[in-house]
């Protein structure tokens, strides 16, 4: 269990933030780390030429160790919706193939797949949404002879009911499809390894459990897709000539899916310092730290009537709560104004606590829930 960290960040006394999936608050060390970027763009003179590759190195490892990785297996990118256009491009999808999805999932992992589908004769097979939550056994029954590619997030964004990509990763292989992963809403919070699950691809934004700036993102490419093609070539992703009538080379390794605008001091010194601190609470450390607060959730939602993911269904940093037979128009909004933030996502609200949440937060949401919701 990890000690409240709520003093590490700017964030009022009187303010319950439960929506971290959303957009994760700033570590006021985040913010000190943006003031010197800001500082050497103010005096450009300043700068060490070795700025932008050490720095970005460092962020890499520490990314990589995050999800059981390689250095030279990692990408800087500027957001999952790059990373997803980056593995489309290389993956093939013949004519009458399909690709499987969640329904619902978070469009950043859906519209390139659309895209995909529509120009190569292929085919979106959706898994409907299960009542029980357990996604698992329907995702693997989706995938067939049939299936090409396989792309999903380790949880559903609206309500953390979880899927085992272990068990998918087995089954993609078994039927020769590609496997494609938004972590986004796992890197940081959630037990990532991909030595475990074998992705082809992985990608994550980094503004919400990895407490970093929006256009913070990376991507994770197996081995034997480092070798294929950018959506962009740079000087940070091409080797330079060997001569002035030469041609410029993509490098070797994950690098060369890397985005052209590497080389911004604010982000990257936020992004390496907030994934520096995420590092050192460990992602198991924040699961056991979270969990008593969403099970409490779930325990208070049953008292109501009220429906959630349980028991081994759902992860436990996001639980989503539907309220059987109502529809609450803009309840976010209404618990807004009694300083309660979630985000509404499905036919229900997402709540998403982090280490800066206690207890008395879940207590403070259900005594405003109370007041807008018919028991």
């Amino acid at each position: 269990m990890i000690d409240n960290v709520k003093p590490l960040f700017d964030i009022p006394s009187d303010i319950c933030y439960l929506n971290c999936a959303a957009q994760s608050p700033m570590l006021k060390s985040a913010k000190i780390a943006g003031d010197a970027g800001l500082a050497i763009k103010s005096n450009p003179w300043t700068l060490d030429p070795d700025f932008w590759n050490e720095r970005s190195g460092e962020l890499k490892a520490l990314l990589a160790q995050m999800i059981s990785a390689q250095t030279n297996d990692i990408a800087l990118i500027p957001s999952t919706a790059y990373g997803v256009a980056t593995a489309a491009k290389n993956l093939s999808l013949d004519k009458g193939q399909n690709i499987v999805l969640l329904e619902g999932q978070f469009s950043s992992n859906v519209i390139a797949w659309e895209q995909k589908a529509n120009a190569c004769g292929g085919e979106l097979s959706v898994v409907k949404r299960p009542d029980d939550y357990d996604w698992t056994p329907h995702v693997l029954e989706a995938i067939t002879e049939k299936t090409a590619i396989v792309t999903l997030p380790p949880c559903h964004w609206t309500d953390g009911s979880k899927i085992d990509l272990v068990a998918v990763g087995d089954r993609c292989r078994d039927k020769g499809a590609a496997l494609v992963i938004d972590a986004t809403q796992a890197v940081g919070a959630m037990t990532i390894d991909v030595t475990a699950i074998q992705p082809d691809f992985l990608i994550c934004s980094s503004y919400k459990w990895l407490l970093s700036p929006v256009g913070s993102a990376f991507l994770y490419a197996a081995p034997k897709w480092q070798e294929g093609e950018s959506i962009e070539y740079n000087k940070f992703n091409c080797d330079d000539p060997d001569s002035s009538f030469g041609m410029h080379q993509p490098k070797a390794g994950a690098v060369r899916y890397e985005m052209g605008g590497r080389n911004n001091f604010i982000l990257l010194s936020m992004a390496l310092e907030s994934a520096t601190q995420v590092s050192k609470w460990g992602a198991e450390g924040v699961q056991e730290t979270l969990r008593p607060m969403t099970n409490l959730v779930a325990e208070m939602a049953g008292e109501r009537g009220w429906k959630v993911p349980i028991g081994e269904n759902r992860v436990a940093h996001i639980i989503g709560i539907s309220f059987p037979n109502q529809k609450i128009e803009n309840l976010a909004k209404k618990l807004a104004t009694e300083n309660v933030f979630v985000s509404e996502r499905g036919e229900g609200i997402r709540v998403s606590p982090y280490l800066y949440n206690s207890k008395d937060d879940i207590e403070q949401l259900f005594s405003a829930l109370d007041r807008f919701v018919v028991v």
